[in-house]
């Protein structure tokens, strides 16, 4: 083996997304609440984050609470959100001493001022953090993200600020709730399941798709050096043929 090769880094993903399925299903396997499953699910939280940190990830998006979510039982949705507040109130700081930078992405509007005030402080307090960027996607959707994109250039050429040739795939993506971070390189998901559930539709275009066959709340270190090490197993081609 050459020296080159021995000395080859591996290739680390620059944006990591997850979907976090299976909180409800861990739960009714151990005859506990689905809240139960959602405070377990807030401890993988913390176990993704500290694993991307250590492979040297840039950034992590956790969808943590999807558009869809709010036709719950209105029970479940204000456990979600109250966990959400505890969180909030209690790990923001910690993950500000780690260096690590917050940023929310969604339809936040359709939670309560109060909340939608400690979200903006998280933010606010974060955001000159370097190590990494958190993105939770709360009340998101991919589809509603397009929506609210195409409505803003809408809006610029109604006011003759925009006009229609002027539109390219660059500008679209600058108006989407993920502006100015990187399209994720690999998505993954947990909980058996095949399918991205309106998850960074626009944005998942290229990305790596990984599926993992077990619950979120059972997900560690391990499971994500799995995915970075299938990661960077994979040819990336982005429509170009391999070079021979």
């Amino acid at each position: 083996m050459s020296a080159g090769k021995a000395d080859k880094k591996p290739v680390v993903p620059a944006h990591v997304a997850v979907i976090m399925d299976g909180n409800g299903r861990w739960a009714s396997e151990r005859g506990l609440p689905r809240l139960a499953g959602h405070k377990a699910g807030a401890e993988a939280v913390t176990r993704c984050l500290r694993a991307a940190i250590n492979r040297g990830v840039g950034y992590l998006t956790l969808y943590a609470f999807s558009s869809e979510n709010w036709s719950r039982e209105p029970a479940e949705v204000a456990d979600l959100t109250s966990l959400l507040r505890y969180y909030l109130r209690h790990k923001v700081s910690e993950l500000h001493r780690e260096g690590v930078r917050v940023r929310f992405i969604g339809d936040l509007a359709r939670f309560d001022e109060s909340l939608r005030e400690e979200l903006a402080k998280a933010e606010a307090k974060t955001r000159d953090n370097k190590r990494i960027t958190l993105l939770l996607a709360l009340s998101y959707g991919g589809r509603g993200d397009i929506v609210q994109a195409a409505r803003r250039l809408a809006q610029a050429a109604k006011s003759g600020d925009l006009q229609p040739e002027q539109i390219t795939e660059s500008l679209f993506a600058d108006k989407l709730w993920t502006a100015g971070v990187p399209d994720p390189d690999v998505v993954v998901r947990t909980s058996g399941e095949y399918r991205l559930s309106n998850f960074l539709l626009w944005q998942s275009a290229y990305a790596e798709l990984m599926f993992l066959d077990i619950f979120w709340p059972d997900f560690n270190e391990g499971h994500f050096a799995t995915v970075l090490d299938n990661y960077a197993r994979r040819e990336r081609r982005f429509g170009v043929r391999p070079t021979v």
